[in-house]
């Protein structure tokens, strides 16, 4: 298994250096990845259990309310 996965890092690795703009899709590729993990994640998943419960019971009984209401 191993022996594929060095074969397949191989070819994407080689497909990519012989690539003219191979460095330039990897800096846009980086550069996505950090918008989608880091900037949008400041704005869509907030962590609102912290604003709501302070303790382990709060957050507890806050889940609990969560799952039960309709």
């Amino acid at each position: 298994m191993k022996k594929y996965a060095t074969r397949i890092f191989n070819f994407y690795k080689e497909g990519f250096q012989s690539m003219t703009y191979g460095k330039t899709l990897w800096i846009i590729i980086l550069i996505k990845l950090f918008i989608m993990f880091a900037i949008l994640k400041l704005f869509f998943f907030q962590d609102d259990l912290s604003n709501r419960a302070q303790t382990e019971q709060e957050k507890s009984d806050y889940v609990l309310e969560q799952l039960i209401s309709p």
